[in-house]
């Protein structure tokens, strides 16, 4: 019997030309159906972290607990890559935030060596973002080159458009991402580490109050193997610290600089 992913595969990629957030909908159907064995590989996390973080909107800062769900998969034609956060400020009200990103290896479709250089493989990758208090909705479909170099286990540069399909209260137009990412694992004094995460840029656009400033964000994590030592069951806590650093955070004229607390399961 066919693999369920492959048929929902050629279902929605010939829907693709004329309706990306059908796609999209069908990947993330895809994501979550029961017929898991369709991955060749699956990783699932649950993060918290904890730091002191700005609210640009209310001109303050508080004490924020982050709670996180993460999942990246591999499959036949290409992976995925999820996360969900509740995002708790202290003495404030829980909010919650989501991406989603597909990425359709070409070489894996085409069955060639599309290698050249340093370049591994070339994608077409298909994103979502969803806040859903205010109700922010951001189709991101573009391209992905990813890099085959020494000690990496990915790295990975994306470049997408940033279409607008939010509520009118929150609309804002259209822009563009470009997002590295990347895990870097190693070993210090026989203790495996590693460094991981994420860098983007998003491009300025306008909503009804007019400007909204292009930003800079990361999100890098330096984590140390926890169940190794503890457990004897390497890869499954970690600690360590993520530091988040933004330039005009959300659009506004705001920076931050932060190192948060880390702790993380890996619940596969």
């Amino acid at each position: 019997m066919q693999c369920f992913c492959e048929q929902l595969f050629k279902k929605y990629s010939d829907r693709f030309r004329s309706n990306i957030a059908e796609t999209l909908i069908g990947l993330l159907f895809y994501l979550f159906a029961a017929n898991a064995y369709c991955f060749d590989w699956s990783t699932n996390e649950l993060h918290y972290q904890y730091g002191k973080l700005k609210q640009p909107f209310q001109q303050k800062e508080a004490g924020t607990s982050i709670v996180t769900f993460q999942h990246a998969s591999g499959w036949r034609y290409g992976d995925n890559f999820l996360f969900v956060d509740t995002i708790m400020p202290h003495g404030e009200k829980v909010d919650y935030y989501g991406e989603y990103y597909g990425n359709l290896s070409l070489g894996k479709i085409t069955g060639a060596d599309l290698s050249i250089g340093p370049i591994r493989d070339f994608g077409v990758l298909m994103g979502v973002n969803w806040a859903p208090e205010p109700g922010v909705l951001k189709y991101l479909p573009g391209l992905r080159l990813s890099w085959d170099l020494p000690g990496f286990d990915f790295l990975n540069s994306d470049v997408t458009a940033y279409i607008d399909y939010s509520d009118n209260n929150v609309a804002q137009s259209n822009s563009f991402m470009i997002d590295i990412n990347g895990r870097y694992p190693f070993k210090l004094f026989n203790s495996n580490f590693s460094i991981e995460g994420h860098v983007e840029y998003i491009g300025e656009r306008r909503d009804r109050f007019g400007l909204v400033r292009d930003w800079f964000f990361g999100q890098i994590q330096l984590r140390y193997d926890l169940g190794q030592l503890l457990l004897n069951r390497p890869q499954k806590v970690y600690i360590g610290t993520e530091w988040q650093f933004w330039n005009n955070k959300l659009g506004t004229n705001v920076d931050e600089n932060v190192l948060q607390a880390l702790l993380v399961w890996r619940i596969d």
